[in-house]
């Protein structure tokens, strides 16, 4: 298997999984604190790296989709469409980009 490292799809598998779990920590971790416990300071931190994470994931989601000649109504806006969805990332890493970096 290729070290993940080496493809920009590789790189972008690697994001996703990042930006997938800081959106699954914000949402069901951080807000629950902040607006349950009035805990705001993890909201503040986590919110900040997500943030950090989904504009890299967009970024490299448009340079993956450039290097492969995506088709943008076919396979960029469900990866870029992903990262907003709760568990999209890891859905789009099984069924798209997994295969991509396979080949």
């Amino acid at each position: 298997m290729k070290n993940l490292l080496e493809t920009n799809t590789g790189r972008l598998r690697i994001i996703g999984f990042l930006e997938g779990t800081s959106l699954l920590i914000l949402l069901f971790i951080a807000m629950p604190m902040k607006y349950i416990f009035e805990m705001p300071f993890l909201t503040r931190s986590v919110g900040t790296i997500h943030g950090a994470l989904f504009l890299l994931f967009i970024f490299n989601t448009l340079s993956v989709g450039v290097e492969q000649s995506w088709k943008f109504k076919d396979t960029t806006w469900k990866v870029l469409l992903a990262c907003v969805i709760p568990f999209g990332t890891f859905y789009i890493d099984s069924k798209i980009l997994s295969k991509i970096d396979n080949q």
